[in-house]
């Protein structure tokens, strides 16, 4: 499922000194991105100095998040009115050295410019453990808050999914009486066409052939008929699968796998309902399941 959420420390880490020799306290922060994922992928965007807490993060998330693309991005940042420090000559000299070297083999190479050498010699000195630990508690305080995004979410979901399960069930209804009628109309259609052979066959066969024997007749092809065309097993299973769903989507908790495999029941059954239906009503019916069934599919992919 979608969701995002944030945290900051607000500068609560370990403190860099500055020029004016005030300290300007480094912090951390982070955010959680979520998007619609059958399986759980997590991305880490995290600046080397955080880098170490990959692991601590991918196992917090990996207890609380079963499914979704999720990517955590970290940064460490500092207050508003920190201002670059002064470079120390031992920084200067080693930027020196190190420029030399890459000159000395790429000599077209631009030579460092103030800015580049203010920007790699003001980086926040926060100290590395507590900025890592600071990170891990946010992860935490921004996974709480992506949790209740997500549920919301999940909750607007199985709103959808509990009304598209309404809609089977009257389909379902609908398409019970339609058997009975059927097989009615089919055995009277049978007899009709017997009955005309008979008059026509009368005079050469010597009546032989009497309307009781025709009534049979028609009965026998109408029950292969019904046969053929029962479907009230398929609406049981498709009854008993629907009452299933609306169990799981009431219970919440994880339930997204368990509905996949409903889901893929529901379409099994509603193929079988097209397969043998007779009439366009039936087909109808049958199309307006899978459509439902289908749009039931791509939201249920997403719940965890």
């Amino acid at each position: 499922m979608t969701g995002y959420a944030s945290a900051h420390s607000g500068g609560s880490a370990a403190p860099a000194s500055t020029e004016s020799g005030r300290e300007s306290q480094a912090g951390v922060g982070v955010e959680i991105r979520s998007v619609n994922s059958r399986f759980l992928d997590l991305t880490f965007k995290l600046p080397d100095d955080l880098r170490a807490t990959e692991p601590a993060l991918r196992d917090l998330l990996g207890a609380r998040l079963k499914r979704g693309k999720v990517e955590v991005r970290a940064w460490i940042e500092g207050r508003s009115d920190t201002v670059p420090r002064t470079p120390s000559p031992l920084d200067l000299q080693k930027l020196v050295g190190l420029q030399d070297n890459v000159r000395a083999w790429l000599p077209t190479a631009s030579p460092l410019s103030v800015a580049e050498v203010l920007q790699l010699t003001s980086r926040q000195q926060g100290n590395p453990g507590e900025l890592n630990e600071a990170l891990v508690t946010l992860a935490q305080t921004a996974l709480d808050g992506l949790t209740s995004a997500r549920e919301r979410e999940g909750k607007r979901l199985a709103a959808m999914l509990l009304d598209r399960l309404a809609q089977l069930r009257q389909l379902a209804k609908d398409a019970q009486p339609l058997i009975p009628l059927l097989v009615a109309q089919q055995r009277q259609r049978f007899i009709d066409r017997w009955n005309e052979a008979l008059g026509a066959a009368a005079p050469a066969q010597g009546g032989t052939i009497t309307s009781d024997m025709a009534q049979d007749r028609a009965l026998t092809e109408a029950t292969a008929f019904a046969i053929r065309i029962d479907v009230a097993e398929e609406l049981t299973r498709l009854d008993s699968h629907l009452t299933e769903i609306e169990r799981l989507l009431k219970k919440g908790a994880e339930v997204g796998k368990r509905l996949d495999f409903l889901i893929q029941e529901l379409h099994r059954e509603a193929n079988t309902l097209g397969s043998k239906s007779s009439n366009l009503e039936l087909t109808r019916i049958s199309v307006e399941m899978k459509v439902l069934i289908e749009q039931m599919r791509e939201q249920v992919q997403n719940i965890e």
